[in-house]
C-alpha cells in the first residue's frame, strides 16, 4: 500500500487566493453593483414583461428582405474586412519578423502593437467620422485592427518556422522577398488559413456590433429597431445574427477539416 505524505500549508496559495477574493468583493462594493437585486421578484417581473414583447418575431416579407439585405452587408463587411487585412498582414509581417532588419522589426511592430490596442468600435467611431456612415466604415475598422492581430500572428509563424530552406536562399543570395516566397510560405501557409479563417469567424461577430456606430450591417438594423422599441423586429434580427454565426462556425469547420486533410 503507498502512502503519500500530507501536503503542507500553502501559506502563499492561501494569500494569493485570499487577495483574489478581496479584490473581487472590494470591486463590487467600490462599482457599488447590485447583483442580488437581479433576482428579485420585481427585477424578474420586469424582465419577463420586456422578453415578452420580443415575440413573436416579425418574419413578414418585407421585413425578411430587409434582413437578407443586412446579412448580405455584413458577410461582406467582414469577408472585405478581413481579405484587405490578411493582404496588409502579410506586408507587415515580413519586417515585424526581422527579414529588413532590427531598425524596421521595432517600428513595424510598434504599428501592429498600435493596431490590435484600438479596439474595433473605436476604429469605427473614427471611421465613420471620416468618410461617413455605411459599410465603407465598417470594413475600415475591421481591417485597422484585424491587420494589427493577424501582423502579429504572421510575423511568430515566420519566427518559429524551420529556417534550414531559408538559410540556404539567404546563403545563395536571394532577395528578402524571394526567402519569404519559396522558404517561409510554404511553411506557414496553413496557418496564414487557419488564422485568417478565425478571424473572419470573429469579424462576423464583430462586423454586427459595428452597426451600432453606424457602419452598416445586421448591428445597424438592430440599432434602428431598438431605438424605435420594435422588439418584434429586433427579435427576428437577433435570431439572423443567431444562425449566421451558426452557419459561419460550420463553413469555417468544414473548411479547417479540408485544409487538413489535403495537408495529410
Amino acid at each position: 500500500m503507498n502512502t503519500y505524505p500530507a501536503k503542507q500549508f500553502c501559506i502563499k496559495c492561501f494569500t494569493t487566493i485570499l487577495v483574489i477574493i478581496t479584490c473581487i468583493v472590494g470591486s463590487f462594493v467600490y462599482l457599488q453593483m447590485p447583483l442580488f437585486e437581479i433576482f428579485s421578484a420585481e427585477s424578474l417581473a420586469n424582465l419577463s414583461t420586456y422578453v415578452g414583447r420580443f415575440f413573436p418575431a416579425d418574419i413578414s416579407s418585407i421585413f425578411l428582405k430587409k434582413i437578407g439585405i443586412g446579412i448580405i452587408e455584413t458577410l461582406a463587411i467582414s469577408a472585405i474586412g478581413t481579405l484587405v487585412a490578411s493582404f496588409f498582414a502579410i506586408l507587415l509581417a515580413l519586417p515585424a519578423a526581422g527579414l529588413f532588419g532590427s531598425l524596421a522589426q521595432q517600428l513595424v511592430g510598434f504599428l501592429l502593437n498600435f493596431l490590435r490596442s484600438v479596439p474595433e468600435l473605436v476604429w469605427a467611431t473614427l471611421m465613420v467620422l471620416t468618410v461617413g456612415l455605411g459599410p465603407f466604415a465598417g470594413v475600415l475598422a475591421l481591417a485597422l485592427h484585424t491587420a494589427g492581430v493577424l501582423g502579429r500572428l504572421f510575423a511568430q509563424s515566420i519566427e518559429n518556422s524551420p529556417t534550414q530552406i531559408a538559410r540556404s536562399l539567404e546563403l545563395s543570395g536571394a532577395s528578402s522577398m524571394n526567402i519569404f516566397l519559396y522558404g517561409l510560405l510554404p511553411q506557414i501557409s496553413s496557418q496564414i488559413l487557419s488564422y485568417s479563417l478565425y478571424r473572419w469567424e470573429m469579424n462576423i461577430r464583430m462586423a454586427t456590433i459595428l452597426g451600432f456606430v453606424g457602419a452598416g450591417g445586421l448591428g445597424q438594423i438592430l440599432f434602428y429597431e431598438l431605438s424605435l422599441l420594435h422588439e418584434a423586429q429586433a427579435c427576428s434580427v437577433i435570431i439572423a445574427m443567431l444562425l449566421l454565426v451558426i452557419g459561419v462556425d460550420a463553413i469555417s469547420a468544414k473548411l479547417r477539416r479540408v485544409q487538413s486533410f489535403s495537408l495529410a
